[in-house]
């Protein structure tokens, strides 16, 4: 009975987006409120749920504030992929990320070396907060992929959870070591040029090395955009499905091909600027607030519940 109130909860949010299209803009997705006054953290909410919500797919909300709804498992272990640190049970998407990471798996495993893809963090069954890592991944719209060539694709459960992938920068991330080289190029630039991808997040130093050595055309970069910590893996991120009325985008990059940006981002780490004084006046930074249960769009609470 309660999954199945939950089940008429999710449909009948979404049923309202539909209505509301038409008055919705990309950026104004319509979400119920059900969830107004729920002061339950969400991270212990949807991190402890070990099974997806039996429900119609819909990524909900945006990619650091949402959930998702009838999420797909990706396979442990597929001809041309292997899944890693499985005791996090985070191998579940959308089914267009699924479908992505399979493909570019495919791809990937006709790179000299590569047999595949050792694929990182995806989202938690039901999307949602989680107790530990990632900001975002919260949609089943995002994924990381490992910059470690994926040579071996008998990895026991065990080996999974021990290996680590290879750091592909020196000096912070302003430039590629000896790890990285045309095959990472090639897989980033497979993944641009699918049009589902809305972004795809790697260190500055790779962005550079990218603009630097390619030919012809070029708008793949475009989607590649620098970012911290991304030395030892990229995060693809896909655009909201066609269609969906429940999925928050993100606001397209700006134009060009970004690599005067990288540029700079490598000059801020080479040279970077002095931080200003600190004002002995101000205020303490107020401490982070966890996002609760209402902060989430309102379907959450029946993805939650299901």
């Amino acid at each position: 009975m309660v999954r199945i109130a939950a089940l008429i909860a999710l449909l009948t949010g979404l049923s309202a987006c539909q209505q509301d299209a038409k008055v919705a803009t990309a950026t104004q997705p319509a979400f119920s409120t059900q969830n107004t006054n729920d002061t339950r953290i969400a991270k212990q909410v949807f991190g402890n749920i070990p099974t997806p919500a039996v429900m119609p797919s819909a990524p909900v909300g945006f990619y650091s504030k949402g959930c998702q709804a009838g999420a797909t498992q990706l396979p442990e272990t597929g001809p041309t992929w292997q899944a890693m640190r499985l005791s996090r049970n985070r191998n579940w998407g959308q089914p267009e990320l699924i479908d992505f990471v399979q493909n570019l798996s495919r791809f990937a495993a006709t790179q000299p070396g590569w047999n595949g893809l050792y694929l990182g963090d995806m989202s938690q069954p039901r999307g949602g907060p989680m107790l530990t890592g990632h900001a975002s991944h919260q949609t089943g719209l995002d994924a990381d992929i490992w910059l470690k060539p994926a040579s071996n694709l008998s990895l026991s459960r065990t080996e999974r959870e021990n290996i680590s992938s290879d750091r592909m920068d020196r000096n912070d991330g302003a430039y590629v070591n000896g790890n990285w080289g045309p095959t990472q190029e090639a897989i980033i630039r497979a993944a641009a040029s699918d049009p589902r991808v809305d972004r795809i997040f790697i260190f500055a130093g790779a962005k550079v090395a990218m603009c630097a050595s390619a030919t012809g055309d070029r708008s793949w970069l475009n989607k590649v955009r620098p970012w911290y910590g991304h030395n030892y893996h990229f995060h693809v991120r896909l655009k909201c499905p066609a269609g969906s009325t429940s999925c928050a985008p993100q606001d397209p990059p700006p134009p060009g091909d970004g690599c005067a940006d990288a540029r700079e981002w490598v000059d801020n780490i080479v040279n970077p600027k002095p931080a200003p004084p600190r004002d002995p006046n101000a205020p303490a930074p107020a401490p982070k607030r966890e996002l609760t249960m209402a902060s989430l769009p309102g379907q959450c609470a029946a993805v939650a519940a299901n």
